[in-house]
């Protein structure tokens, strides 16, 4: 900002405290700078000294003095054209409220070691007819494709993160695997912990006593199977741990195929598969912020397409919604 700038307060931040306030818009202004700013009587709220705590209301006037930083629902000049374009293109639904992309396989949600190009540096391609950009809901690894919720204000992100939080949010994911899972139906109830180094870090199964494990729970059951060699499967998990399905799944000794952190070698078992991670985030059902219920579909990306070609899986023999439609 070049000068001094007069904010009115949206009707989706009535409510909000002035110093979450300024995060949400200038997250580079740390709570000491803010708390100077406010002594000084440079941050006024409709023309009077204001304090950290104070919380705005709809229409409020928030004069924001001359800063470096640029506000966070401002237009990054850094997205280019052709990624603007492909993270339109991935929109399979959007409310007021609400917005849900089925991401490809290989594009980072965040940004992390050696990772420069994410979704979360690209929401700016998607604020359309919102007051400010989308705020991610929950995450995807890089490799896995599929469903990726956004909420589109405060309100709804709080909601939505609720539902997930509380296990509200029904996830179905579907899978290619090594072998065939025996029982055809069941639940994977096997503690994680991180292992590796930043920027390898993996997951391992660990004593659920080891005060760094995680309860993680998935059920899982198959939906079609060739021989005893691959198998189609609907995965639910029940907890949101990093890499709970791969890990689970390489656990029971069928590793998801593609993939090699979990798999090594056992996940390929042909030069006519891709060899990219077989896991997709094909359904979402979870209450909608402000009306009923949301339910969302996404189609397989191109590469879950070829493997159901090549084993001749019918994706719609079994619903795995209706599989898990009464889980406890």
């Amino acid at each position: 900002m070049s000068g001094v700038a007069i904010i009115t307060v949206s009707s989706d931040e009535d409510g909000m405290r002035l110093d979450r306030w300024f995060k949400a818009h200038y997250p580079e202004l740390n709570h000491g700078a803010l708390e100077k700013l406010l002594r000084k009587g440079q941050v006024r709220l409709d023309g009077s000294r204001a304090k950290a705590a104070d919380r705005i209301a709809k229409g409020q006037a928030v004069r924001v003095p001359p800063l470096t930083q640029a506000p966070a629902n401002k237009a990054s000049p850094k997205i280019r054209p052709e990624d603007i374009r492909l993270l339109q293109s991935l929109v399979i639904h959007r409310d007021p409220e609400v917005l849900a992309l089925n991401k490809p396989s290989g594009l980072a949600v965040q940004g992390g070691t050696k990772t420069e190009r994410h979704i979360d540096g690209m929401l700016d391609a998607l604020v359309f007819d919102a007051e400010e950009r989308p705020r991610l809901v929950h995450r995807l690894d890089r490799d896995t494709s599929g469903i990726l919720l956004l909420a589109r204000n405060r309100t709804a992100a709080a909601a939505l993160g609720r539902s997930f939080k509380s296990r509200e949010a029904l996830k179905v994911y579907w899978a290619f695997v090594r072998g065939v899972p025996r029982p055809h139906s069941g639940t994977i109830d096997a503690a994680l912990k991180k292992a590796g180094r930043a920027g390898d870090q993996r997951v391992e199964v660990s004593d659920p006593e080891d005060e760094e494990a995680q309860n993680a729970v998935t059920d899982y059951t198959v939906l079609a199977h060739a021989g005893q060699r691959a198998a189609f499967v609907a995965l639910s998990p029940r907890t949101g741990r990093t890499h709970q399905l791969r890990a689970h799944m390489a656990a029971i000794g069928h590793p998801i195929l593609g993939d090699r952190k979990y798999g090594g070698e056992d996940a390929f078992i042909s030069d006519d598969l891709d060899p990219v991670l077989h896991l997709h985030a094909r359904g979402l059902t979870l209450p909608h912020p402000r009306r009923g219920g949301l339910r969302l579909i996404a189609e397989p990306p191109a590469h879950m397409c070829k493997a159901l070609r090549y084993f001749d899986f019918e994706p719609g023999a079994e619903d795995p919604f209706k599989v898990f439609a009464e889980r406890g």
